[in-house]
């Protein structure tokens, strides 16, 4: 895969994670599903793309903690968190 086709991989990643970071019943949840998906996709899109994986891992964390916080219930609802 070239570096566009890896670029695209990485963005379809995280808007995927962020789209998924409504899971959950309350905003804690929401925060903390959204931080771990966002933290996965971008440590991966940040190994495909040859950046700092410690450093996508943390930006994408931030992002989907708070597309997650601020996400409302009714928004986006995929049951009941796995901790639960």
């Amino acid at each position: 895969m070239n570096i566009k086709g890896n670029a695209f991989l990485a963005i379809m990643m995280t808007a995927l994670a962020l789209g998924t970071a409504g899971c959950g019943s309350s905003q804690s949840d929401r925060a903390l599903s959204g931080g771990a998906i966002g933290a996965g996709a971008g440590a991966a899109g940040s190994a495909l793309l040859g950046g700092s994986i410690l450093g996508g891992g943390l930006l994408g964390g931030a992002a989907g903690a708070a597309t997650g916080a601020f996400t409302d219930e009714d928004d986006i609802d995929l049951g009941k968190p796995a901790w639960d």
